[in-house]
């Protein structure tokens, strides 16, 4: 790239991205400061269960909105047009299910990790199992997201590639580490408004240069860029109504109803019905923000018809395009280049101080506390702060890992990160919807589905063609470009134009490989367990089974469902003295969870080492 092709920022756009990063160490120093002071476990990794649902809604949304996602979702309504956008169909269910299934059960179980449950619902080593699953695909994606946007941004504008990973991994380091889960909610609101602020400027100004919204409308029309309702069932066909529906709600479950950094702020609602209430807050936002996402794309596509700006890049990808839109648009209004870097920097902020803050009540709650069962709670403090600094640096070292391997780790590591999503959920669906299922089929379910879901992610890449072409510049006129493109989207890969057969073809369905290797842990968990010797309502704990199958099948009779499935209503357990003796959930003979959830004393009495 020629550097006198390359966009540079101002002395206004340094401060109003320096403001950004110094705002949110500010917000991390008021909570170390005030209140408890994070001087307990509690409120270091819960909050203190004190958290209203407006900022717990827009903290999800956050968590959700990662730097990829914002310069990855108008790179490929670009390049392919508006199809992507119907996964918003899939918000509806993927935040209904949560919010009526997964939020009830775990909230009433007071629990700090939601791997927790799979120890009060199978065993010990199912939770390990599941507790290290999520650490692989945190520790990876953490690496993605620094180094993404600090990628992008270096190509086009030159900006110091470490020196933009080092301010996000040591600001995010420094907030979660004073802060707590406070500091990391209350951020990630500061940071989604700013988020929408700076997407929204480059939206005005880029209709304004290329001539009015009718001029707009002209340009992707006749450029075939809005896209109809495309029903073709074909699984393997690059986005159609079906795969973005049904993958994308699997997706939207596996994020928002079993991933521990979306479940730990459910869990640090007030009440329950706070924390269903920002569930459904969180759907019209991350609406707008998909819409916010996708407009800007076409608005790229109006102004950049017929013109070849790949000359201009230092790199081919699709995230470095829009950098380039960004800052060829907004390069004469000094600060606004600075607005939507902050706007970028903060979807990584967000979603990288959720993942320390997560990571870091997993590996205490899971991994520790079980082996120091006597530690101090000013100790365990400590340590958690401890856990939060080493996964900052891991941070660090992850994006660093990415950098060497080159570009195409970018697309690796986003299949890592969704193929591990869709075994956890299936996981934590076998064991709320079959009470059958034992802790041998939850182990085997988990390693079928890890095994299916990397079988079909790592095909896909070693039998894509080698040496595909960058996208040739779009036209204003003729068919949709679907052939012989590439780009960086959310959660998919670089997609080449051969018609493939066999393997190949397979291996194409990464639209639905959340679903798919969901079905498999549910299908693999449920044979072993009935050659295993499936478990018997008496031996399940209370109030870990969602009724699921009591409700389908209410027209069988008492004693067969009483066969096939717990007949006990969620939220009025069945006793402990009922529980096996030497299962470790057993504690004094008391009962589990009822409506509002147990106190923290009965919490001691049934779940071990929770603080």
């Amino acid at each position: 790239m020629d550097p006198s092709d390359q966009k540079h920022f101002t002395v206004v756009d340094y401060v109003i991205f320096a403001m950004l990063l110094a705002a949110s160490v500010s917000i991390g120093l008021y909570y170390a400061l005030s209140g408890g002071r994070q001087h307990t476990t509690q409120e270091f990794l819960m909050a203190d269960r004190s958290m209203h649902c407006l900022p717990v809604s827009l903290s999800l949304i956050a968590s959700f909105q990662s730097a990829v996602a914002i310069i990855g979702v108008p790179a490929e309504i670009y390049v392919h047009g508006t199809q992507y956008w119907f996964i918003g169909c899939a918000y509806i269910l993927g935040l209904l299910i949560p919010a009526q299934v997964f939020i009830p059960v775990l909230y009433r179980l007071r629990l700090s990790s939601v791997y927790q449950y799979l120890e009060l619902r199978f065993s010990k080593a199912v939770q390990i199992c599941g507790t290290l699953t999520f650490i692989f695909q945190m520790v990876i994606y953490m690496g993605v997201c620094v180094y993404t946007p600090a990628f992008a941004l270096n190509a086009v504008t030159g900006f110091k590639l470490w020196g933009a990973v080092l301010a996000t991994g040591i600001v995010c380091t420094l907030y979660t580490t004073m802060g707590g889960l406070k500091a990391v909610i209350w951020t990630d609101v500061f940071q989604t408004v700013v988020m929408f602020v700076g997407q929204l400027a480059v939206i005005v100004v880029g209709i304004q240069q290329t001539g009015g919204v009718s001029e707009v409308w002209r340009k992707v029309w006749e450029g075939n860029r809005i896209a109809g309702l495309n029903l073709n069932p074909d699984p393997t066909e690059r986005h159609t109504f079906w795969t973005l529906a049904v993958g994308g709600v699997f997706l939207m479950l596996s994020l928002y109803g079993v991933n521990q950094a979306q479940v730990q702020r459910y869990l640090s609602a007030r009440t329950e019905k706070e924390a269903v209430r920002s569930c459904y807050m969180a759907f019209l936002s991350l609406q707008l923000a998909l819409a916010l996402s996708c407009v800007m794309g076409l608005v790229m596509f109006a102004r950049y018809c017929e013109e070849d700006h790949s000359d201009k890049l230092s790199s081919s990808s699709g995230d470095a395009m829009v950098i380039y839109f960004v800052m060829d648009m907004l390069q004469g209004l000094p600060g606004l280049p600075g607005l939507f870097v902050a706007c970028l920097f903060s979807a990584a902020l967000s979603t990288i101080s959720s993942a320390f803050n997560s990571l870091a009540t997993v590996t205490m709650e899971d991994i520790i506390k079980p082996h120091v069962p006597a530690m101090t709670e000013t100790r365990a403090t400590l340590l958690s702060k401890a856990l939060a600094v080493f996964y900052g640096l891991l941070c660090l070292a992850m994006a660093y890992l990415t950098h060497l391997m080159g570009d195409s780790v970018l697309q690796v590591a986003l299949k890592i990160f969704g193929m591990v999503g869709g075994p956890l959920l299936g996981l934590f669906c076998l064991g709320m919807f079959f009470p059958w299922a034992n802790s041998a089929g939850a182990v085997a379910g988990l390693g079928g589905g890890l095994a299916a879901s990397f079988w079909v992610g790592m095909g896909s890449i070693f039998t894509r063609n080698a040496g595909s072409k960058p996208p040739p510049p779009p036209s204003c006129r003729g068919p949709l470009l679907l052939e012989n493109t590439t780009v960086i989207y959310t959660a998919v890969s670089n997609v080449t134009s051969s018609e493939p057969s066999g393997l190949k073809s397979f291996t194409r369905i990464l639209h639905v490989y959340s679903a798919f290797s969901c079905f498999t842990v549910v299908l693999t968990g449920l044979i072993v367990s009935f050659l295993t010797g499936p478990m018997k309502e008496k031996d399940v704990a209370p109030s870990t089974i969602f009724p699921l199958l009591g409700n389908l099948l209410f027209f069988l009779p008492e004693h067969l469902k009483k066969k096939l499935c717990c007949v006990t209503p969620l939220g009025q357990p069945q006793a402990a003295e009922h529980m096996q003796p030497s299962h470790p959930k057993q504690r004094d003979g008391g009962t589990l969870p009822k409506e509002d959830g147990l106190s923290q004393e009965e919490t001691q009495r049934f779940i071990p080492n929770v603080s």
